[in-house]
């Protein structure tokens, strides 16, 4: 699809049940509905498309929830550190992967994520860094544990210049912030973060196709929409196609 073409709005009984007053509040049952099921999967279709080493590689998952984006690493033969800041999600980690030796699960909240870490080369945040209260310091931590590449989707707010935007969210939602409060950062924001800690940041020159992944960034957003982005950075140099070395302006599907 061309970068000014629309996007045609599907029927909300099944793609817009986002309010948290409508979620079910199990652990499972608020991940585990169509709206974000099929968000998960435009995601990982995309991370897929990208071609990035993503095979046999150690990773860290942030913020896994209940482990809905999981066996997209262990199906490419990788042993996987998967982390959420709720410990009832790491029981259900540990319950869901029971006897998979490639996997161990633990709490990590990135907020308050301690000075002690191990290193490894795939670090995968998509999901999480608009639920912290600091982003700033959940991408240090994230960036002193990454040996390779770190993988980021999150929302954010349009505009040209940098700023966090901190929103509210509500903690009793088990897909919200652990802390109540949230942040909605610039493109620009989260790029230059990156920027200053790792060598070489790139965005796709695509976007998962879902209409909450603009692809022309001069247009306004929606009122009350959810806007986002991914973000790709390495300690190498990424010679690929499917990646620009900046913000660009505009993106495909």
């Amino acid at each position: 699809m061309s970068p000014g073409a629309s996007v045609t709005a599907h029927p909300a009984t099944w793609r817009d049940d986002k309010a948290p007053a409508k979620r079910p509040q199990s652990p499972a049952e608020s991940f585990r509905f169509p709206y974000y099921q099929r968000l998960n999967q435009r995601r990982l279709e995309h991370l897929a498309s990208l071609g990035l080493p993503l095979q046999g590689r150690s990773v860290l998952e942030v913020g896994a929830g209940v482990g809905d984006l999981t066996t997209f690493w262990l199906d490419r033969g990788c042993r996987v550190h998967a982390t959420d800041g709720r410990p009832a999600h790491e029981a259900i980690l540990r319950q869901t992967f029971a006897g998979d030796p490639r996997l161990t699960a633990g709490t990590l909240d990135l907020d308050e994520p301690g000075a002690d870490g191990a290193e490894f080369e795939i670090v995968f945040c998509y999901g999480l860094l608009y639920h912290l209260r600091d982003p700033l310091r959940g991408l240090e931590h994230m960036s002193s544990v990454c040996s390779d590449l770190l993988l980021i989707e999150t929302c954010v707010s349009v505009g040209e210049g940098e700023a966090i935007n901190p929103v509210e969210e509500d903690c009793k939602v088990y897909s919200q912030a652990i802390s109540g409060q949230g942040c909605r950062p610039t493109r620009a924001w989260v790029f230059n973060r990156l920027r200053e800690r790792f060598a070489h940041v790139y965005c796709p020159v695509t976007q998962p196709a879902h209409e909450e992944f603009p692809l022309d960034w001069s247009r306004p957003a929606p009122a009350g929409a959810l806007t986002r982005a991914v973000f790709v950075a390495s300690r190498k140099p990424l010679d690929l196609p499917a990646l620009a070395p900046g913000l660009p302006p505009r993106q495909r599907w």
